[in-house]
């Protein structure tokens, strides 16, 4: 039988044999009560509810929560089946109740879900913590539905401890194209600027995402894992919601892409994941971040439409 050649535009990133060990060795495993020292810039390789009642407390200035969805879904080691919203609801806040002590008083949460995760999550957030806002972003792939109507968006729950609590507005900035540019008096430009590909302006970040592209096989940043989430989205929670320098924990790593991000943007990182393979996974994106700063959509300080060139913005 014919090996199966890989497209010399396939970026997507595997783990060898060999890797699989190199990258254990850097996994941690918790089995007393810790200290920040002992786990900031690691990731933690054990189920959740077993390490939660070790880490320390009030260290979290950032959590970003992207459990598993009411579905049924399979994560190599685990699969997940969907619940009634009642019992999905005692699931979330059996974590979400006890996540709660490592937080600073001016932490923020994002919770990500689906449509029907969401129905669970606003009632047991708002139990918590003051839930500010509700982020929907557009997945933008997906198969058709011929009986319903085509999953092809996402919810991001907004939620802070208190009412003091960090929110870098001008860091999350979207240059959008202008369709019709108004101009002033003058004729100069109202808001705007143009360049060879056209006109652009700076707008403020809203609750709804158009510009997100989820990762495929030609984007050097995507995985085996069945649910990751783009580098752009995460960076968008991080740049706005902590500061250089502050603490984000992912009690639900994945592949790392919240951590990765994290080290990217000069944040410190916890994460957790309970699956040996997406945890290796996640410290070998760790080292290519040593080398390799960027976030596809986000250059020149700022996020791009999806299909827009960026250039630097005066």
């Amino acid at each position: 039988m014919n090996k199966k050649i890989k497209s010399p535009l396939n970026r997507s990133i595997k783990l060898t044999k060999p890797e699989i060990e190199k990258y254990s060795k850097s996994l941690i495993k918790l089995d007393s009560d810790t200290s920040l020292h002992e786990i900031i810039n690691k990731t933690i390789c054990q189920d959740l509810f077993e390490v939660i009642d070790l880490l320390p407390a009030n260290f979290v200035d950032l959590l970003i929560i992207d459990p598993p969805y009411n579905l049924y879904k399979s994560f190599n080691s685990l699969t997940f089946k969907s619940r009634s919203v009642n019992e999905y609801n005692e699931w979330i806040g059996l974590f979400v109740s006890k996540l709660k002590r490592i937080l600073k008083n001016t932490s923020s949460i994002y919770f990500c879900g689906d449509w029907r995760t969401s129905i669970s999550a606003g009632q047991v957030l708002e139990k918590y913590f003051i839930v500010r806002n509700r982020i929907t972003w557009e997945r933008e792939k997906g198969r058709g539905a011929k009986s319903n109507w085509k999953n092809n968006s996402e919810d991001i729950w907004f939620c802070t401890v208190s009412n003091k609590y960090v929110f870098n507005h001008e860091g999350v900035k979207l240059n959008r194209k202008v369709i019709a540019p108004y101009k002033d008096s003058n004729g100069e430009p109202k808001d705007w600027s143009k360049n060879k590909n056209g006109s652009f302006r700076l707008t403020y970040p809203s609750n709804i995402w158009t510009d997100i592209s989820v990762p495929f096989w030609s984007m050097p940043e995507n995985t085996e894992h069945p649910t990751q989430k783009p580098e752009k989205l995460i960076a968008k929670l991080i740049l706005a919601s902590s500061n250089e320098g502050d603490i984000v924990l992912d009690p639900f790593l994945g592949s790392g892409t919240t951590s990765v991000v994290a080290k990217k943007l000069n944040r410190r990182y916890v994460g957790i994941e309970l699956d040996r393979l997406y945890a290796c996974l996640a410290e070998k994106r760790l080292e290519k971040a040593e080398s390799d700063l960027r976030i596809q959509g986000y250059d020149h300080g700022i996020f791009w439409e999806r299909n827009t060139m960026p250039f630097k913005v005066e």
